[in-house]
C-alpha cells in the first residue's frame, strides 16, 4: 500500500485535504467519488527511497516512449480524468525510470495555475517546440485529447524513420569494423611470422611480396604517427564542424553522401511531410509551422531553405511557390502541396505525401542493403586475397626453383 495525499472539493464547493492509504491512485479517485467529493489532486507522497531512484536513473528519453506517454494521456483525458492526475499515474508506472521527475515537474506547473503546454516547454530537451506547439493548439482549442493523439502518431512515425536510418547505417559502419579488426589481425598476427621465416630462408622475393612487406613496415615503424594524424584530424574535424563555415559545409556534405544522403533527404522530406500536415491539423498557423520545422534540423542546408520558404511566405506568396524557388525540395512535393493549396486539402496530401517518402525511405535502404551486402563481401575477400598471394607467392616460387 502507498500513501496518497488528495486535495478535493465536497458538494458545497468547500476544499478538503487529507491523507488516504491505497493501491494506486485510481483506488484513490474512487474513494473520493463514493464519498462524494470532486477531486483536484491526488500525489503520492514521495520516500526517500524513491527519490534515490529518480536521481540515479538517467536512461535516454526515446521517441517511442514518448508515443507511448502521449497515447495513455489522450486515453485517460477522453475518459474524463484530470490532467494533473493522468499525469501522476502515468509516472507511476513509467517504463523509462527518466520520464518519473519530468511528468512530477509538469504536474506541479498545471498545480500551481500554469498550463499543459508551458509545463512542457520547461522541458525543451525532452519535448520540441512541435510538441509544445501542438498541445498550445489543442489547448486553446478545447482539444487537448486530439492533440495527443495526432503527437503520438507523429512520435510514432519519427521512430519508424529513426529506425530505417539506424538500419541504413549500421550495417556498412559494422562491415567496416569487421574488415578493420581483420587487417589488424592479420598485420599484428600472421605476417610477422611469415616475415622470420622469410628473413630465415634468404634470396630474393618476388615483386608483389616486396611491396606488401614494404607497406607492412610503413605501418610497423609509423603505427604511432598514423594513429596520432587521424586522432588530429577527427579534433580539426569536430573543432571545423562548430565554426559556422564548417558546419554549412560538413551539412552539404551529409546530403551529398552516394545512398545515404539519399537517404537522409528522404527521411527529412518525410518527417517535413507528416509534421506539417500535423500542425496544420491542430490549427496551428503556417508560419508558426515554419517556425517550427526550422528548430527541428541542425542541417543549415535544410534550415535555410526552410527560412528562405517563410520569409516568402511572409512576403504573400503562396507555400509551393515559396518551397520551389529555395532549390532544395523535390518537385514532387511541391506539386503536391500546390494541389493542397488549390483544392483546401493541404494536411490531408502533406499526410499522403509523407507516407509515399516514408516508403521511397524504405525501398532505398533495402537497395542500399542489397548494394553493400556484395560489396562487403568482394572487399573483405580482395583484403584476404592479397595477403594470401603476398604470403604465399614466395612459396610457390621456391617449389618452382627446386621442380
Amino acid at each position: 500500500m502507498k500513501s496518497y495525499k488528495y486535495v478535493a472539493r465536497d458538494s458545497d464547493g468547500k476544499q478538503k485535504k487529507g491523507l488516504v492509504q491505497a493501491a494506486s491512485s485510481t483506488d484513490v479517485l474512487s474513494y473520493l467519488e463514493k464519498e462524494g467529493f470532486t477531486p483536484i489532486s491526488v500525489n503520492e507522497m514521495a520516500t526517500n527511497v524513491s527519490k534515490k531512484k529518480r536521481v540515479i536513473s538517467r536512461k535516454r528519453i526515446k521517441s517511442a516512449d514518448l508515443a507511448a506517454l502521449c497515447w495513455q494521456l489522450a486515453t485517460m483525458i477522453e475518459g474524463g480524468i484530470p490532467i494533473t492526475i493522468a499525469l501522476d499515474t502515468i509516472a507511476e508506472d513509467a517504463e523509462n525510470s527518466s520520464l518519473d521527475p519530468i511528468l512530477q515537474g509538469i504536474s506541479e506547473k498545471v498545480k500551481k495555475g500554469e498550463s499543459f503546454s508551458e509545463g512542457m516547454a520547461e522541458f525543451p530537451k525532452v519535448f520540441n517546440k512541435l510538441s509544445c506547439a501542438l498541445i498550445l493548439a489543442g489547448e486553446t482549442g478545447g482539444n487537448l485529447g486530439d492533440a495527443l493523439t495526432k503527437l503520438a502518431q507523429y512520435f510514432d512515425s519519427r521512430d519508424r524513420l529513426a529506425k530505417k536510418i539506424k538500419g541504413a547505417t549500421a550495417y556498412p559502419i559494422f562491415v567496416m569494423c569487421f574488415i578493420t579488426l581483420i587487417i589488424i589481425f592479420i598485420m599484428a598476427f600472421i605476417v610477422p611470422r611469415f616475415k622470420t621465416i622469410f628473413d630465415s630462408l634468404g634470396g630474393e622475393l618476388p615483386a608483389f611480396t616486396r611491396a606488401f612487406m614494404a607497406f607492412y613496415d610503413i605501418l610497423r615503424y609509423n603505427i604511432i604517427y598514423i594513429i596520432g594524424f587521424v586522432f588530429a584530424l577527427i579534433i580539426f574535424a569536430v573543432v571545423f564542424n562548430k565554426t559556422k563555415k564548417g558546419h554549412y559545409y560538413f551539412s552539404k556534405i551529409v546530403l551529398r553522401l552516394p545512398l545515404l544522403g539519399k537517404v537522409f533527404n528522404q527521411a527529412f522530406v518525410a518527417t517535413f511531410c507528416n509534421t506539417m500536415s500535423t500542425l496544420l491539423c491542430a490549427g496551428v498557423s503556417v508560419l508558426e509551422v515554419f517556425e517550427v520545422l526550422s528548430g527541428m534540423t541542425g542541417n543549415d542546408i535544410i534550415k535555410s531553405a526552410i527560412t528562405q520558404t517563410r520569409k516568402s511566405v511572409v512576403e504573400g506568396s503562396s507555400i509551393s511557390l515559396s518551397m520551389s524557388t529555395t532549390g532544395f525540395f523535390p518537385n514532387m512535393v511541391v506539386k503536391m502541396i500546390q494541389v493542397g493549396e488549390e483544392s483546401g486539402s493541404l494536411p490531408r496530401v502533406l499526410e499522403k505525401t509523407s507516407e509515399h517518402y516514408e516508403r521511397k525511405v524504405d525501398s532505398t535502404v533495402t537497395t542500399l542493403t542489397s548494394l553493400l551486402e556484395p560489396i562487403m563481401i568482394v572487399s573483405v575477400g580482395a583484403v584476404v586475397s592479397v595477403v594470401v598471394i603476398a604470403l604465399y607467392l614466395p612459396i610457390f616460387s621456391m617449389s618452382d626453383v627446386a621442380g
